[in-house]
């Protein structure tokens, strides 16, 4: 037997349900930082450069992410096979 809920909500709402924390505030903060830092680059090898300094731990942060992601996505599948059928 499958059964399917569909959930009609908004981001926030999901948020809310979900119990995760309210980050707005700190993301426009990092976005102000980011704009405005931005403004003074001249040169593409200049925004490549800071563009690896403001990311999270850098290019190891985004593997880190990558991995994470990946491992959610295949423990997902896995579970989807088991116990599908009566007696697993």
């Amino acid at each position: 037997m499958k059964v399917h809920v569909e959930i009609d909500c908004t981001p926030e709402e999901a948020r809310r349900f979900m119990g995760l924390p309210d980050v707005e505030k700190a993301n426009q903060a990092y976005m102000d930082a980011i704009t405005k830092a931005m403004q003074g680059v001249s040169s593409v090898d200049q925004l490549q450069e800071y563009a690896k300094n403001l990311a999270p731990m850098g290019q190891f942060g985004l593997k880190l992410f990558q991995n994470f992601m990946e491992s959610g996505a295949a423990f997902t599948e896995g579970a989807k096979g088991k116990g599908s059928k009566p007696g697993e």
